[in-house]
């Protein structure tokens, strides 16, 4: 594989950039701080939990139905940058926010989370869909999995210096309280953000559009609209998106509360740090090495086995007990998370029409989204009526059985569905 263009490195930056989003605040440490605050005000460990759920399924609702509405405008000629830029603001400018909250507030830091997570999520579909403009089909699927494997690698240096800081103020080295030092990791997780931002700012353009036109709000719900009613031109889409939808709200729901989950074991902070700290060098090379196996044996096989890791994983949950146990599931976990979604962006981004990129990764979105209200009510329901946790992670399995089985069924991206414009 010839050198990473210019275009290319910048795109997979912003993975470097947002990845530590994804692990300080969505997985890491706000689950924690959030449980920690919600136990000092009296709450049940079960019922956080399911608080937490409950929250991402009201941002992930938000967003799902804005998705290809905002997806459908952004397509037309230089507007896709404007709308990550505006999300991407919301997110650092939130992610701020929450060091402010004060500790015992709980319930503001769930608000305040929601438009965080609003922020990062919804710049992310504009970023996915930015694949498209950065490098062509053949190398969608190594660029994609680069983007995922650099994530990882660069948001463990944020995630080091957050958790040096947490573990030195809970051994006394800092004179710092602990949730002074989480509102520190807070912090350094936007600035990262936004320096390592600046080259897709800089140098990703946004190349297949469709043409401005007049009322262009109109005409973007026309053309979503046309989308709807002409899905059967659709089908290799439209099937991709319902496995998509299946499996993926299994691979989210294990990451967004796996460290909630792992709290109810009883597992403390410090071990929980690390065992996330291991994961994440695990995943980065298993990135890169989804991305190298699909030019092999092709993307979707290497879906087949990313959906059989997590089978494994969700059956494994159902008997952990132990710190060992919660190790032996991380490890698993990261051997496919990355590879998972890094290769089911680049495979739909060979299955959509280039110029209708944004409206297209905005179904994605909603479908993913919606997908991320399913898991976490089912596990949040599940935990407060049996009062387990691991009956509701096992439950999961049915998740990946039924995308495995509705992936076999999608015909391979040998060419794309036809562009959607419509005009007065």
């Amino acid at each position: 594989m010839k050198k990473y263009s210019k275009k290319e490195t910048s795109w997979v930056m912003y993975d470097w950039a947002s990845s530590a989003y994804s692990l300080i605040i969505t997985t890491a440490i706000f689950p924690i701080y959030f449980k920690s605050s919600a136990t000092a005000a009296g709450v049940d460990g079960a019922d956080s939990t399911a608080y937490l759920g409950y929250t991402i399924a009201i941002f992930t609702t938000i967003l799902a139905l804005l998705g290809p509405i905002m997806g459908t405008v952004a397509d037309y000629e230089g507007l896709k940058k404007k709308f990550f830029g505006v999300f991407f603001s919301i997110g650092v400018l939130f992610t701020l926010v929450l060091a402010v909250v004060p500790f015992e507030n709980w319930l503001m830091l769930l608000v305040v989370y929601v438009f965080a997570a609003l922020g990062a999520t919804g710049s992310n579909v504009f970023y996915d869909s930015f694949i498209v403009d950065v490098t062509t089909d053949e190398r969608m699927a190594k660029v994609s999995a680069r983007g995922y494997g650099m994530g990882y690698i660069g948001s463990l240096f944020p995630f080091i210096i957050a958790m040096g800081i947490i573990v030195a103020s809970q051994q006394e080295l800092l004179p710092l309280a602990p949730d002074t030092a989480s509102k520190i990791a807070f912090v350094i997780t936007a600035v990262w953000w936004v320096i390592f931002s600046i080259p897709i700012f800089k140098n990703v353009q946004q190349e297949h559009f469709v043409p401005r036109e007049p009322n262009p709000i109109k005409q973007s719900f026309k053309r979503l609209f046309t989308t709807f009613k002409e899905i059967r031109k659709y089908r290799a889409v439209f099937l991709f998106l319902l496995a998509y939808f299946f499996y993926i709200d299994g691979v989210g729901t294990i990451i967004s509360m796996s460290t909630a989950y792992g709290t109810d074991l009883g597992l403390d902070s410090t071990s929980l740090l690390g065992i996330l700290f291991l994961t994440q060098l695990i995943a980065a090379p298993f990135a890169f090495l989804y991305g190298h196996l699909a030019g092999k044996f092709g993307e979707k096989n290497m879906l087949y086995v990313g959906i059989f890791v997590y089978t494994i994983v969700c059956t494994y949950a159902y008997f952990m007990d132990t710190v060992t146990d919660f190790f032996i599931l991380a490890m698993l976990v990261g051997t496919s998370q990355g590879g998972i979604q890094a290769l089911s962006r680049s495979y739909f981004g060979k299955l959509v029409p280039k110029q209708n990129s944004n409206e297209f990764f905005g179904f994605y979105n909603i479908f993913g989204r919606f997908a991320a209200i399913l898991g976490p009510l089912l596990v949040a329901v599940t935990a407060q009526v049996t009062g387990n946790s691991s009956t509701g992670v096992f439950s999961l399995i049915v998740l990946f059985i039924i995308g495995f089985i509705i992936l076999r069924f999608v015909p391979e991206p040998d060419q794309h569905a036809p562009v959607v414009v419509v005009k007065e």
